[in-house]
């Protein structure tokens, strides 16, 4: 079961730090990816990490502004988000899959979901 939390309201140009705790089992051996749905938009891609080494993933519209990490001792996996604007307003989801993903930036290839926090930035 995965938990996301962390969102809010803040100010265009401020911070957020968003967890994506597992509980139940070990958070190790997942990939883990964030995405983001806005009202009457599709659910889109917004971060990855991998299991396997680490590597991360961004797309073009929060790349420089966004980063992921894990810390598998609690697992949990981290999106900090900077220099937010008000594009940037959605809920966001955590989702997790086992091992590697060929492709993190389908939602379907992920198998576990949270429930969604809201993060509304204002201008």
């Amino acid at each position: 079961q995965l938990q996301a939390s962390g969102g809010g309201l803040v100010q265009a140009g401020g911070s957020l730090r968003l967890s994506c705790a597992a509980s139940g089992r070990t958070f190790s051996g997942f990939s883990v990816g964030w995405f983001r749905q806005a009202p009457g938009k599709e659910r889109e891609f917004v971060a990855a990490i991998s299991c396997r080494d680490g590597s991360t993933y961004f797309s073009d519209s929060v790349k420089g502004r966004f980063t992921i990490s894990r810390d598998n001792a609690m697992s949990t996996v981290y999106l900090q988000m900077s220099g937010l604007k008000p594009d940037d307003t959605a809920v966001y989801y955590c989702a997790a899959e086992i091992g590697g993903i060929h492709n993190f930036t389908f939602p379907r290839n992920y198998n576990y979901w949270g429930q969604g926090t809201q993060v509304t930035v204002s201008s």
